[in-house]
């Protein structure tokens, strides 16, 4: 009896431990649920059966952007979009009532306003008897996959799948903003098309698979020497297409046409296996507006000009219009020789007096620069200044000129000339460099030229296209004791701001006023009024361009401090200079009267 009872006991202790064991195990698979729930990066939310919500995860909350104080009791409707019909949810109902689930996508909104997609699946939650008491929806916000998808059609869409430059698609589309931009700016574009010699002997020697990294090798190298702004496209096979918008002069394309030919042409192409291929280019452009109303249009005149650059040998380039090609050939061949007169030393300066109008005599002296070419003569500044300034080649010129001039006055300051300084023009591009100081006192030092002996000149417009340090440029030049000049005045943009900002010494009147005065009533207004404000402003003013005694006396009435000209003398070479005013002589007369249009400056140097 006694052995039953223990029995017993042992039996229902055996069931009490059985029952503890599941009821942890039970706590244990909730708590484990509940990390679950608090943990998955998928939006999480328990509705009861009239969709109001008792329960979201973390992750509901950081999709949606509510907290969970403002869900807890709201109705599901408080994420919808409006993007869907009531038919759609319709349906979702009907298949959650009669499968027990759903799944699709669907626009909802975050607490923000944005509108999101998401992939969501709703599960119907029922008891023991079978009755739904829950709706379970567990989501994933699919709206960032959705958009790298889109951009992936589109890159697909838009560019070439082998070298991953735009295709004909995003190339004609390009070339119309490219149109229509030049149209509003009033300026040129060009279409460069491009083919490559000797291709296919590539593919049929080496095969398809060496031609494909040929063009890849191609199109990486071609757009290493375009700007950012430039399209490059490949159409298939091996053409290429280059869009260049907002050119100074539609011949530059001629220009670049050259330097994609000469970099294709210049180095081998390295390619798997240790093979190197050489090859060509030939380039037909057309330029726009004028050589077509449509990128249709363009394109076809310039494939019509490659086929004539193809005909005439291959590896050059023809414009779409005749006298295009022949104006670029010649611009193109003025660069080359501007290069080499670089090299060779053909370059030479002249000097124009600087004379003071109240005693007459000459004070200083301007350096305009030459160009001496052994083949054509003196060429005209205004043919080459221009393009050296496009192409760069005046800093190195520009320099020259300044060395130069300096050494010319560090001579004439030995001989005890008259002229007590010489004026060098500084061009925009020389006064960018932010060492411009450094520059110009290297060469001071370099020719031992006191400062207060050089004048630097720059124009009113290229003020205006400096950045805003130009203060502490022109400060820092002044602090070499130079002198500070604005050419060209009133031919610009006049600012009285910069006139007070910028430290200044002297304006120089642009001659385009002084030709027609005093005749020209409105020019002579403008003229007094430029020395009026120079007065007011403690600066000198010189008139340029003085050809007639009529013009001086005027400029000597209004009290105009110098002026340059014909009438005192052109621009002449040193030695010539120095003849004209007795530079070295042992005498030279002294100047009683001034100089007129009929007796021209000569000696007046005091010995």
């Amino acid at each position: 009896m006694r052995d039953f009872r223990v029995r017993k006991k042992l039996r229902g202790m055996k069931s009490f431990s059985y029952g503890a064991r599941s009821a942890l195990a039970q706590k244990n698979a909730v708590r484990q649920a509940a990390i679950v729930f608090a943990s998955t990066h998928e939006g999480v939310v328990i509705t009861d059966t009239d969709s109001r919500i008792i329960a979201v995860n973390p992750a509901f909350l950081a999709i949606t952007g509510y907290s969970e104080a403002e869900l807890l009791g709201e109705g599901m409707r408080i994420l919808h979009s409006g993007r869907q019909a009531p038919e759609f949810y319709e349906r979702m109902w009907r298949s959650i009532i009669e499968e027990g689930r759903w799944h699709g996508e669907i626009w909802n909104r975050r607490k923000c306003g944005e509108i999101y997609l998401e992939w969501l699946t709703i599960s119907a939650v029922r008891n023991g008897a079978g009755q739904v008491v829950n709706y379970v929806g567990v989501f994933t916000d699919i709206t960032g996959l959705i958009k790298r998808f889109e951009d992936e059609l589109e890159r697909i869409a838009h560019h070439d799948q082998l070298t991953d430059l735009p295709n004909r698609l995003l190339l004609l589309s390009r070339l119309e903003q490219a149109m229509t931009q030049a149209a509003r700016s009033n300026k040129a574009g060009a279409v460069l098309f491009i083919d490559l010699d000797r291709f296919k002997d590539v593919n049929n020697s080496l095969g398809h698979p060496a031609g494909d990294e040929l063009l890849k090798l191609v199109g990486r190298r071609l757009r290493e020497k375009l700007s950012p702004t430039d399209t490059l496209a490949r159409l298939g096979g091996d053409e290429f297409v280059v869009v260049l918008d907002e050119l100074s002069h539609p011949e530059d394309a001629g220009r670049v046409a050259d330097q994609l030919i000469n970099e294709l042409s210049d180095r081998p192409f390295a390619l798997a296996g240790g093979r190197e291929v050489v090859l060509g280019a030939s380039i037909g452009i057309a330029v726009f507006p004028q050589d077509g109303e449509s990128p249709h249009d363009l394109l076809q005149h310039a494939d019509a000009a490659l086929q004539e650059a193809k005909g005439h040998g291959r590896a050059t380039y023809r414009f779409y219009s005749a006298a295009l090609t022949e104006a670029a050939s010649a611009r193109l061949e003025m660069e080359m020789r501007l290069r080499r007169a670089l090299e060779h030393d053909e370059f030479v300066l002249h000097y124009q007096p600087l004379v003071s109008l109240a005693d007459g005599k000459v004070t200083g002296v301007e350096a305009l620069v030459r160009w001496q070419d052994p083949q054509i003569g003196l060429v005209p500044p205004d043919r080459f200044i221009p393009l050296a300034e496009e192409t760069g080649l005046i800093i190195p010129l520009g320099e020259w000129v300044l060395r130069t001039a300096c050494m010319q006055m560090k001579k004439w300051l030995t001989v005890d000339a008259c002229i007590k300084s010489v004026a060098v023009n500084l061009s925009a591009r020389q006064f960018q460099q932010s060492d411009i100081h450094e520059r110009v006192r290297a060469i001071l030092t370099e020719t031992a030229l006191p400062g207060h002996c050089l004048e630097l000149e720059i124009t009113e417009s290229a003020l205006l296209q400096l950045d805003r340090v130009i203060s502490l440029k022109i400060a820092c030049l002044k602090a070499l004791g130079v002198t500070m000049a604005i050419d060209d005045f009133g031919a610009g943009y006049s600012s009285l701001a910069y006139l007070k900002k910028f430290p200044i010494d002297k304006l120089k009147i642009d001659r385009s006023f002084v030709r027609d005065a005093p005749k020209d009533a409105t020019d002579m207004q403008i003229i007094v009024a430029i020395i009026a404000l120079a007065r007011a402003l403690g600066l000198q003013v010189l008139a340029e361009g003085v050809e007639t005694q009529a013009q001086l006396d005027a400029l000597k009435q209004h009290g105009c401090d110098m002026a340059q000209g014909y009438l005192f003398g052109r621009p002449l070479p040193e030695a010539e200079l120095a003849i004209m005013l007795g530079i070295g002589q042992d005498s030279a007369p002294p100047l009683d009267r001034m100089p007129t249009v009929d007796a021209p400056l000569a000696r007046q140097c005091p010995p």
